[in-house]
């Protein structure tokens, strides 16, 4: 169906049918065992990708951890990977795997998080979850133990600091020619956006030595004696240096959409991964649902964009893959004003008449959970409508710029609906237990 200008949902002449659609094919939401129809229908497949529409809703990190840990504990899935840094994420994997000269404490792992926007994993829903899987890792050869790893591509400057790392320890030569190679990035002072912007005066790149250090790092693997996850960890570093410096660079000159090279590298890390835990491994994903939810079924496609949920649609069966998503309809949410700014408490708006968000409030006040993988392609809820997505930068007052055009049975293969929703526990603001809510532990 070809999705529609923004006029064409703000009063939809089906909405009564769309809502009756939602009473008659939704499940309650409102106790975790409700659960047990995701895990049984999608706990089979190889990657099961978990969106959220904001990355600062308490809720949306809560139900996402209690699937998880029931997809780990039942359907032994592998590994988590999560819209974060892989420096940063390398070390909550190494706390959860229990490796040597691992942070003492996850919350030291978190703090350690300094890239903006710090709250993303450095908070209290997160350390829960993070907290529960250590354990639950030591019930587990180590052979076996659940990884939690970053799918992202902005980690230019540590990433390389790590393969130099790496090879201090098992080649120092090699080290030696790294530290030169990657003296191209001197000038910029670990600043990649300072990076980028230089290249508007002087289009002299880095881009052959962060080529020539991968090659390099492949080629000489098999003459090192190192640890298996050692060398994974260094290559996909140096990878990320490659791909991280391509990023920048397009963020500058335009020649393609810099948003598709970073879901590219997100797809292309989530693949390494698979790889590495074995043929049999199973991923699940933790990103924006602009990530997650199927590109073709937005307006992003006509604006040349592609996501992680598209490409994983496109490489897999489709049998293999789900795609779920997540909604609400007001409440709170942790954003900020500006890029880099301070984050604050801020309150979400009923949302717009004519969005999904609004037909489910108008089905009933309650938390619903929609199976669309099997609906029908005339299904009142296959019209195109508004479908909110909060950023990290938000501005309430200017709402009406927050919603994505979707096909919502085309865009995920679930969705959850949570009529009100709470602001995130950012670590630095609730600095301690006594500082969050009674409900902590939220026993997900």
């Amino acid at each position: 169906m070809t999705l529609q200008d923004r006029t064409s949902w703000a009063e939809p002449d089906d909405v009564d049918a769309a809502i009756e659609e939602i009473r008659s094919k939704s499940y309650g939401l409102e106790h975790p065992d409700e659960l047990d129809r995701l895990v049984e229908r999608f706990g089979d497949r190889t990657y099961v990708l978990l969106g959220e529409a904001s990355h600062g809703t308490s809720e949306y990190y809560r139900w996402r951890s209690r699937l998880t840990a029931r997809l780990i504990q039942e359907k032994d899935f592998s590994f988590v990977a999560v819209e974060g840094d892989w420096t940063d994420c390398y070390e909550i994997n190494r706390y959860v795997k229990r490796f040597p000269e691992s942070h003492e404490t996850i919350r030291d792992a978190l703090e350690a998080f300094e890239r903006w926007p710090t709250w993303l994993w450095a908070n209290w829903e997160t350390l829960e979850f993070l907290d529960w899987l250590e354990v639950h890792n030591q019930t587990l050869d180590e052979a076996e133990r659940v990884g939690f790893y970053g799918l992202d591509v902005y980690s230019l400057f540590e990433s390389m600091e790590a393969v130099v790392d790496y090879l201090e320890d098992v080649d120092p030569d090699a080290a030696a020619e790294a530290r030169a190679a990657y003296r191209c990035f001197e000038p910029y002072g670990d600043d990649a956006q300072e990076y980028a912007r230089a290249l508007r005066m002087v289009p002299e790149t880095c881009e052959d030595e962060v080529v020539e250090m991968l090659t390099r790092l492949r080629e000489q693997v098999a003459a090192y004696d190192h640890g298996r996850d050692d060398y994974f960890n260094a290559e996909q570093n140096a990878l990320i240096a490659k791909n991280a410096e391509q990023y920048y660079r397009e963020m500058v000159q335009g020649d393609v959409d810099s948003w598709n090279i970073r879901d590219r590298h997100m797809v292309e890390t989530l693949e390494r991964l698979q790889d590495h835990h074995g043929s049999d491994a199973k991923g699940i994903v933790w990103a924006h649902n602009t990530h997650v939810g199927d590109a073709r079924a937005t307006d992003m496609e006509a604006r040349g964009r592609l996501n992680v949920g598209q490409l994983v649609r496109e490489r897999e069966d489709r049998s293999d893959v789900a795609l779920v998503g997540m909604g609400s309809h007001r409440g709170s949410v942790i954003a900020a004003d500006s890029w880099g700014a301070r984050l604050e408490e801020m309150t979400v708006p009923p949302a717009q008449e004519g969005s999904y968000e609004h037909v489910f409030e108008r089905a009933g006040r309650l938390d619903r959970l929609l199976v669309t993988e099997d609906f029908p392609d005339d299904s009142p809820l296959a019209r195109p409508r508004g479908h909110r997505a909060i950023g990290v930068v938000y501005h309430p007052e200017h709402e009406s710029g927050n919603y994505v055009p979707t096909v919502l049975p085309d865009r995920y293969d679930a969705f959850a609906y949570l009529g009100e929703t709470n602001a995130l526990h950012p670590l630095d603001i609730h600095v301690d237990r006594v500082a969050v809510p009674d409900l902590y532990p939220w026993g997900f």
